[in-house]
């Protein structure tokens, strides 16, 4: 029951970037049912939801697009800072049976979103935003109690990486220490952060909550690339 109060809170206001900003998008999928250059997040999604180690990414610009699929995935990735994690070495690699969260925000605050995938395969397991006036930490915070929530939902234990240690002692606190003030905008946003601390409250955290060592791994698997 706890899990669908902070879920309905953080769907509310959901609905697709390209509707907010008005930018056309282009999805590469590398690796998916059927390979190719999507014109829609749901002509993306149809082809890697559910497929094991789907490789995919987002373009504004179509001709990048085209020239990115003639590519490799983890060439595109590596230019973008990220790093092929399949090729580190046991001692560096982080943990990839797990789940990637991070936050994109326009502005401090501004306009934010965020998500979480599963590590090893950048597979997307959720997505929220955009809201406005957020913060970066705010929407780490709330990706990973959607994380948490997700585990216990499937009774399942990976450790969550955020590469935020603000949010991360947010959750270990059960407490948001924010000095963003409630406005008729954010309304949204601070329900969702209480309804999160509630959560957390109720439900105790049994599974790791990690910080990424972006100097060492590159940027987070749920980057969003924007840089």
């Amino acid at each position: 029951m706890t899990t669908n109060i902070v879920e309905i809170s953080l769907q509310r206001t959901y609905f697709c970037i390209m509707s907010k900003t008005g930018k056309k998008k282009y999805y590469v999928v590398w690796r998916g049912i059927k390979p190719g250059i999507y014109n829609s997040w749901n002509e993306c999604k149809n082809q890697v939801e559910g497929f094991e180690g789907a490789q995919y990414k987002s373009f504004t610009d179509e001709d990048e697009a085209k020239r990115s699929f003639d590519g490799s995935y983890w060439e595109i990735t590596q230019l973008k800072g990220k790093k092929n994690l399949q090729e580190l070495t046991t001692k560096e690699k982080p943990i990839l049976n797990s789940i990637s969260v991070d936050a994109a925000c326009s502005g401090n605050p501004g306009t934010l979103e965020f998500r979480g995938v599963f590590t090893d395969t950048e597979t997307e397991l959720f997505r929220r935003g955009p809201y406005e006036m957020g913060t970066v930490n705010i929407g780490e915070f709330l990706a990973i109690i959607l994380a948490l929530a997700w585990l216990k939902k499937h009774k399942l234990n990976y450790p969550i990486y955020s590469d935020s240690k603000t949010a991360i002692a947010w959750v270990r606190n059960k407490r948001v220490n924010t000095k963003l003030e409630r406005t008729a905008k954010n309304v949204e946003i601070f329900q969702a952060l209480d309804n999160g601390v509630a959560w957390l409250k109720k439900n105790p955290v049994t599974v790791k909550i990690l910080k990424w060592e972006t100097k060492i791994w590159g940027e987070i698997p749920a980057d969003y690339g924007r840089k």
